[in-house]
């Protein structure tokens, strides 16, 4: 997407690794329901309305409330497993079955006024998380049991402890009340900002009105597919579908400059204020706590630690990018004088944010002879999750089965039962939500919607995911075909989906991509290299008219293509994370000013004036503030995992994909990212296979 394929937008909602939740015919079943009907089924509703929404909402709270208030009152001297910290335990599972389906629905549902229902649910439940996680009679109680139980728990217990008082110590509940209380209420502000800032963007149903002329370039069938006023001019929206073919392949410069402008400006005037005072209020909540800053606070759990270790990592693979972007600039620009001059075009001797896709998919044809509009037609969507099916299943050991008759919230939705194959035993659920609509969540996510972990039965819960997509609608002469990218985008994003339902731990808190924010992409990361792997690509592609193979010139040239335009795909990259971390290292900052400096000094290109790309920057209202260089980062030890162990053993190896499914998917967050690693690889983990693939000469030791 936008300079570097999907990676940008990918797991959008990483939010959603925080949203788990479910519901039972009629209202939420409590955890402990839910385990005892058996092997925990998949009972969600989508059928709710306005009215059903704010009940359960209200339900939810005061059942929370009522379990943190028996454990906050219990005699500290009394305090024992079994009453508080598995207690906590089977609500903090209720509440994750209980959430998501009151919050999802402001991401999917058709209805307005679902929408706004869910939201303000949202809302308030963000404001419970706040009060649970601020209770300091109930981390006087957890710390009590920590001290009084140390040699009688498992790992997974222990583990589970320690996180809790590490928590709560990280919400200042060792510090006054009255600080507590300053913590409290901003934290309130700061969750329900998010929300909004993320609902501003849902909601957001621009579009540009063009004429043929103007859209010169792009496919007949692309121009098929976009309505027409009344006049006959094309209606063109800010959707993914619409906007990136179009940057991508229209001739007119003017046009791209429309449609860029109007991109990075959407929701400018209002995020740009709600993402401003985040900042402020996030640095303010990090000086109470007693950190230098935001990035510091949030980086303390994650496997960078710091934001100095950030810094160094990011600067490091700047300075081995820089020759490589210059050098791709050049190019680009040599591009941009010759048609200037061949279409009549008044040439300004610079690069602008319009021009970068446009070149860079003429780079790809010139350098690399990639026909898209001829790959496009092997790529239909149905071949497409034929064959990513396939690949799943065979390598992780897993069978999928379409549910019939499921109760979905868009007739477009399917939903799959994923069994086990050796033991026929179900271990998932996940849906298909895959086209885009009115009010749907824009880009390409994976929201977790019930855990994968141990009820109080000690029996599993079935885990439940959705993927949620904007691939090209089908039309009557020609079904959804995706570009490369996207198919890309599809095998990561299913990824996140595998990493839910394969999910086998004790506690809901370590269910699924439950992990360090800068290792929850790893797993789906790793998987993306099936889409550039021949052998793989030969089984998800079909030509949509006659079931032809693409042939293998076309193919060769496409894999060969994976390091085109490496240098600006991963400055961008850098761009976006130097971004974050300069905006939460600092009090305050003028996010317009500082995305445009880094812009410049780092990609060499401008940010066009008057716009605001971090005013849709969803990441930094969406759970990634302070970590979106976990993509980088994670890149590192998923390209070693795939060459070390994958391409040398053999990609369809299905011994080495059910040990990654068993070692790195079922542990969830149980397991510290490194060791996880280490374990699946025998060693500790280098940037060779990282560096390499970039197209990059330079190698070295990981000093991570």
């Amino acid at each position: 997407m936008y300079l570097l394929t999907a990676i940008a937008f990918r797991a959008h909602l990483r939010v959603c690794k925080h949203l788990r939740m479910t519901i039972a015919s009629g209202s939420v079943l409590s955890a402990r329901h839910c385990a005892q009907a058996g092997h925990a089924r998949n009972t969600l509703r989508w059928d709710l309305s306005p009215d059903e929404i704010r009940t359960m909402t209200d339900s939810l709270i005061a059942r929370v409330k009522k379990v943190y208030d028996d454990v906050g009152s219990l005699n500290i001297e009394n305090v024992s497993v079994e009453n508080t910290l598995m207690t906590l335990a089977n609500a903090k599972m209720d509440y994750a079955s209980s959430h998501h389906v009151l919050a999802f629905p402001q991401y999917v549902c058709p209805s307005k006024e679902l929408r706004s229902a869910s939201t303000e649910a949202d809302k308030r439940l963000s404001e419970l998380d706040v009060e649970i996680n601020m209770r300091e009679d109930v981390f006087k109680r957890i710390t009590a049991l920590q001290n009084k139980q140390k040699d009688n728990l498992s790992a997974e217990e222990k583990r589970f402890l320690d996180r809790l008082v590490t928590l709560g110590q990280r919400k200042g509940l060792h510090l006054s009340k009255d600080i507590q209380e300053e913590i409290k209420r901003t934290s309130k502000l700061i969750s329900e900002l998010s929300i909004e800032f993320n609902k501003n963007l849902n909601e957001e149903s621009k579009f540009l009105i063009f004429s043929e002329h103007e859209l010169g370039g792009l496919a007949a069938t692309f121009l098929s597919g976009l309505d027409k006023t009344a006049e006959g001019r094309y209606k063109v929206t800010l959707e993914y579908p619409h906007y990136y073919p179009l940057m991508k392949r229209c001739h007119n410069p003017e046009t791209r400059r429309k449609m860029e402008m109007a991109f990075n400006s959407r929701c400018k005037e209002v995020n740009t204020a709600i993402l401003e005072e985040l900042i402020q209020l996030r640095a303010k909540v990090a000086r109470l706590l007693g950190y230098g800053s935001h990035a510091e606070y949030v980086l303390e759990i994650n496997m960078a630690k710091n934001a100095s270790n950030v810094s160094d990592f990011l600067d490091k693979f700047h300075e081995a990018l820089k020759p490589v972007g210059i050098k791709e600039r050049k190019y680009i620009l040599a591009l941009k004088k010759r048609e200037c001059l061949m279409k009549g075009y008044q040439f300004d001797e610079k690069i602008n944010a319009w021009d970068l896709p446009y070149y860079m998919n003429q780079v790809e044809q010139r350098k690399f002879a990639v026909d898209k509009d001829k790959l496009i037609e092997y790529f239909p969507l149905d071949v497409v999750t034929e064959g990513l099916f396939g690949i799943y299943q065979e390598l992780l050991g897993l069978t999928f089965t379409e549910v019939e008759q499921a109760d979905v919230w868009h007739e477009n939705v399917k939903l799959y039962s994923a069994r086990d194959t050796e033991t026929g035993e179900e271990i998932g659920q996940f849906y298909l939500d895959l086209h885009p609509r009115e009010g749907k969540y824009g880009h390409a996510g994976c929201f977790g919607l019930q855990p994968g972990c141990g009820g109080p039965d000690g029996k599993r819960r079935l885990p439940v995911a959705a993927m949620v997509a904007n691939f090209t609608k089908p039309r009557k002469d020609c079904p959804s075909l995706l570009q490369h990218h996207e198919v890309e985008t599809y095998f990561h994003e299913f990824g996140h989906v595998m990493h839910e339902i394969c999910s086998n731990t004790a506690f809901s808190e370590f269910s699924g991509t439950m992990v360090e924010t800068d290792f929850v992409e790893v797993p789906s990361q790793m998987l993306e290299n099936w889409v550039w792997e021949k052998e793989p690509l030969r089984r998800m592609s079909r030509h949509y008219k006659d079931g032809t193979s693409i042939p293998d010139e076309l193919l060769d040239k496409l894999i060969a293509s994976r390091v085109a335009n490496t240098g600006l795909m991963n400055l961008r990259q850098v761009v976006l994370s130097k971004v974050d971390q300069s905006l939460h290292t600092s009090p305050r900052a003028d996010t317009a000013e500082v995305f445009a400096k880094h812009c410049q000094d780092i990609l060499g290109i401008p940010a066009t004036p008057g716009t605001n790309m971090t005013a849709s920057f969803s990441h930094l209202a969406g759970g990634y503030d302070g970590q979106y260089y976990s993509y980088l980062w994670s890149e590192v030890y998923s390209m070693d995992i795939f060459f070390s162990r994958f391409k040398k053993e053999g990609i369809m190896n299905p011994k080495v994909g059910k040990e990654y499914r068993r070692v790195i998917l079922e542990a969830g967050g149980s397991v510290d990212g490194m060791d996880m690693v280490k374990t699946f690889l025998g060693r500790a983990p280098c940037q060779d296979a990282f560096f390499q693939c970039k197209g990059l000469v330079n190698s070295q030791e990981a000093s991570m």
